[in-house]
């Protein structure tokens, strides 16, 4: 602080632009921009989202897009007429010869839809009529770090932020005493790729609407219990000392972090009480924990983390963001696919049938899916139990529940190798906007003023998928 009681921040921002820049927050003020959204710009058809991030990209022949024409091909080179000279990874070996892969694995068709799961999916095949199959998503992304960037933010890199984030702005929380965005990562996947908490950001965002990761063990939340000493009474009174020095620091610097900060400082007050709560799964029924499946008893698992998330939206979480790790199966397709599955199957399909039976499911929109596909041709040797697939982006798979979302359809065909989009397509941006429309935000009209421009979730892009809506 300066002699004359202003901050180095406080003498830019105020000479840079002087009387204009009180002129134009007072614009912004008015049009909303300095408060959050806290209505839809029109009826919604979900409240909230559980969205079960499988990160690593999800083979689509061996659990949504079964292809009987690369098993008839099995071995004999891609044509160069389908790779119409797509880039490739440099993990792809000889990309002369390409040879296609045929899946291990049988497929059927399932429920009245008729819709086609692979036989790793028993248990999300037995809810087929709930579930809407996208079959033609598509990306620009090549590689794991900016693919699923793209998918958590809306751009490819590193700053943006996150979906949770926007819609915790736009929506705000259905329960002041929780989170509005809650982020869990599953301890029993495989860690073939990083994850970062910037995937759950705010980016430029207030920080308030960040996502709060719950941990596994008794302190699911880190340092939100009070030291020894220290008394809920002693926090009050510390809370409403720092209430009363930010409100004088706000009135002398007007930044409006202060305020985000402090409403961090106030959510995690009520946390101490909220979190507990909601976390402990101790009065489930043991009809409960078998539907969820044997990890939903080990805190932290993948199928522990589902029934996690039904609490939490129960409670008013609006987004509750699931990451399982695992997927990149470059080699050891076969056993590694085969135990990805193992891990999410049955829990993905419990948490849809739990939320139905306690009439969640027609306003909580449950998304299933990777950042990417994987790739017609293989890694490795033909016929060898080690053998992969690489990346791909051009066409793959993911499945919605509940929501507003047509139940027991499918959207998008690709191509008979499963390389090109036939009809169809959803760019990342067309799922973005597609899910904010349903939570009753115009993805257009959903912004933040910064460094000159208005930004939004879907960039410059996107367009809603009419045609997947009940």
């Amino acid at each position: 602080m300066s002699p004359l009681g202003f901050d180095r921040r406080t003498l830019l921002c105020g000479a840079g632009l002087g009387l204009g820049s009180l002129a134009f927050g007072e614009l912004l003020r008015a049009d909303g921009q300095a408060a959050s959204l806290r209505t839809p710009h029109f009826a919604p058809k979900a409240k909230r989202i559980i969205y079960l991030f499988q990160a690593g990209g999800p083979s689509q022949f061996e659990t949504l897009d079964p292809k009987p024409k690369l098993r008839e091909l099995h071995g004999q080179p891609l044509p160069d007429s389908v790779r119409g000279g797509q880039r490739l990874t440099g993990m792809s070996g000889d990309q002369a010869v390409l040879k296609l892969a045929g899946s291990f694995v049988e497929s059927a068709r399932h429920g009245q839809s008729g819709l086609e799961f692979s036989s790793l999916l028993p248990h999300t095949a037995a809810i087929a009529d709930r579930l809407c199959v996208l079959r033609a998503v598509h990306t620009e992304a090549i590689n794991h770090d900016p693919a699923i960037t793209f998918f958590c933010s809306g751009f490819q890199i590193a700053g943006r932020p996150s979906m949770g984030a926007w819609l915790s702005y736009g929506l705000g929380s259905m329960n002041s005493d929780l989170p509005s965005f809650v982020v869990l990562v599953s301890k029993d996947a495989s860690r073939d790729q990083p994850l970062y908490s910037r995937l759950w950001g705010s980016g430029f965002l207030p920080s308030e609407h960040q996502g709060v990761q719950l941990r596994a063990g008794a302190e699911p939340v880190l340092f939100l219990s009070n030291p020894p000493g220290v008394s809920a009474r002693d926090r009050r009174s510390m809370l409403s000392a720092l209430a009363r020095m930010s409100s004088e620091a706000r009135d002398r610097e007007g930044d409006p972090q202060i305020d985000a900060r402090l409403a961090q400082a106030e959510l995690a007050f009520r946390m101490q009480t909220s979190v507990p709560e909601a976390t402990s799964v101790a009065g489930e029924s043991d009809a409960t924990f078998e539907r969820y499946g044997p990890g939903s008893r080990d805190p932290g698992a993948f199928a522990a983390n589902c029934l996690l998330a039904r609490r939490l939206v129960e409670r008013g979480v609006r987004f509750v963001q699931l990451f399982h790790q695992g997927w990149d199966q470059h080699g050891n397709l076969p056993a590694g696919i085969t135990q990805q599955c193992r891990q999410t199957d049955q829990a993905s399909a419990a948490l849809v049938t739990d939320l139905a039976e306690r009439g969640l499911l027609e306003d909580t929109l449950v998304v299933w899916g990777g950042e990417f596909g994987r790739t017609a041709y293989c890694q490795g040797a033909m016929g060898a139990n080690d053998y992969g697939r690489d990346h791909h982006p051009r066409c793959f798979s993911l499945w919605l529940a509940g929501g507003g979302v047509r139940a027991g359809h499918v959207h998008g065909v690709t191509d008979e190798f499963g390389y090109n989009v036939v009809s169809g397509g959803v760019h990342v941006h067309d799922l973005h906007a597609t899910l904010l429309h349903l939570l009753g935000l115009d993805h257009e009209r959903l912004t933040w003023f910064y460094q000159g421009r208005h930004f939004r979730l879907t960039d410059v892009a996107g367009r809603v998928v009419r045609e997947i809506l009940a």
